[in-house]
């Protein structure tokens, strides 16, 4: 039921985003407004994860998950009395689109705390890589499922079904057996909400790990070089590649994406493979780098879907590794602000990434502007490579 919850609330999610977008593209025709869209998606995982894995911490984090679900249909209510009433303006999107990254970062580092009270540890790394699993299977269902309500039922009704679509999570968790309170072992006090106080008490507590820190720094490398900057810019690819109709090249290059996810997390998991480890992890992240920079000059369009494939394939495993790692080497009384930590790293710092891709990608081009954002990164780390002994993730001063 905690799969299904997590793939139905990222399906909820994307559907949003697909129908909200669409509206505001056609009432407005503001790439500022566009722009602001990402931003405020990012922005809050950069200024409030490690706050909101302070309260998962503190409360539980049920409850913490549940006020976020609560946060997203209250959205998607709100979006579709504006545009049952065709009252919509420009700060009401603005409003709405900043409520949404907050209800998103409440939901993040609660649900992959509340992990370790439904499975033992030593299978946490297969409940990690499962769970991200089942936010791509959402990821890549949200559009097609999204356009299917725009078509059906209309932006305003499409987008008040959709909020119906988190129910299942909110009212598994109203019982579910797992909390603090179902904890056979007393937790030790929990320390008090302090903000962003916080930030600096985690990072101080686990400066002495030297995997959990690297795994942080690779991931906040990776959010800023790179992040899902790339698949905003996945139009142009498609237009460039030339192949057909570039709706469908257009639709096709992101299922290659999402289907490469999908398929990692199914192999990974029937098979058992890759036991994690920060030395596999770093390998894995560079192979992303290898298949997503070499897509980002390839021409020919059946390569392209290919190492497509291959970059979602690498991400995910290399993404939910590093999750696992993080999760299973943060100490128990603050392993929720470290995980808030780690996902301010892994998506707060994809606000940067904008940059690095898509600005940088007008001025030189996208494809340039992305195999040198992935040029840069394989370069990162090599370097954490070296820094690092990989081994056994023991910190070896630079000379």
């Amino acid at each position: 039921m905690f799969f299904i919850g997590t793939a139905t609330a990222m399906l909820a999610d994307n559907i949003e985003h697909v129908i909200s977008y669409w509206v505001m593209f056609q009432k407005f025709h503001s790439a500022a407004l566009g722009g602001f869209a990402v931003i405020s998606h990012w922005a809050p995982y950069l200024l409030f994860s490690v706050y909101s894995g302070a309260l998962a911490d503190r409360f539980d984090p049920r409850r913490i998950i549940q006020l976020g679900m609560v946060i997203f249909m209250g959205v998607s209510l709100a979006w579709g009395v504006l545009f049952l009433t065709d009252s919509l303006e420009p700060w009401h999107a603005r409003v709405l689109l900043i409520i949404h990254g907050v209800a998103g970062v409440l939901w993040g580092p609660a649900s992959q705390l509340l992990l370790h009270d439904i499975v033992e540890p030593e299978v946490l790394p297969s409940a990690v890589r499962l769970g991200a699993t089942a936010r791509y299977l959402g990821m890549l269902s949200g559009p097609a499922v999204g356009g299917a309500l725009l078509l059906a039922l209309g932006p305003a009704h499409g987008i008040l079904f959709n909020a119906l679509i988190y129910l299942p999570m909110i009212l598994w968790l109203w019982k579910a057996p797992y909390g603090p309170k179902f904890r056979a072992a007393v937790s030790a006090p929990k320390p008090a909400v302090r903000g962003f106080h916080d930030l600096f008490e985690t990072v101080r507590s686990i400066r002495n790990s030297a995997t959990v820190l690297c795994m942080m720094l690779v991931a906040a490398l990776v959010a800023f070089f790179v992040g899902g900057a790339y698949q905003a810019q996945m139009p142009g690819f498609a237009a460039d590649l030339g192949h057909g109709d570039p709706g469908v090249s257009y639709s096709m290059l992101l299922a290659a994406d999402a289907a490469g996810a999908l398929a990692a997390g199914f192999v990974l998991e029937s098979r058992g493979l890759l036991h994690p480890s920060a030395r596999t992890a770093l390998l894995l992240a560079m192979a992303w780098c290898v298949a997503l920079g070499s897509f980002a000059l390839i021409r020919i369009y059946p390569i392209a879907l290919v190492l497509l494939f291959a970059a979602g394939f690498m991400e995910l495993a290399f993404n939910s590794m590093a999750q696992a790692l993080v999760q299973l080497n943060a100490p128990p009384a603050i392993r929720g602000r470290v995980i808030g930590a780690f996902s301010m790293a892994a998506s707060g710092m994809r606000m940067f990434s904008g940059i690095t891709v898509g600005l940088v990608g007008g001025l030189i081009g996208i494809h340039y502007s992305l195999s040198l954002s992935t040029a840069l990164l394989f370069v990162s780390l090599v370097i954490i490579w070296g820094t690092f002994h990989a081994g056994s993730m023991t910190w070896q001063r630079p000379a």
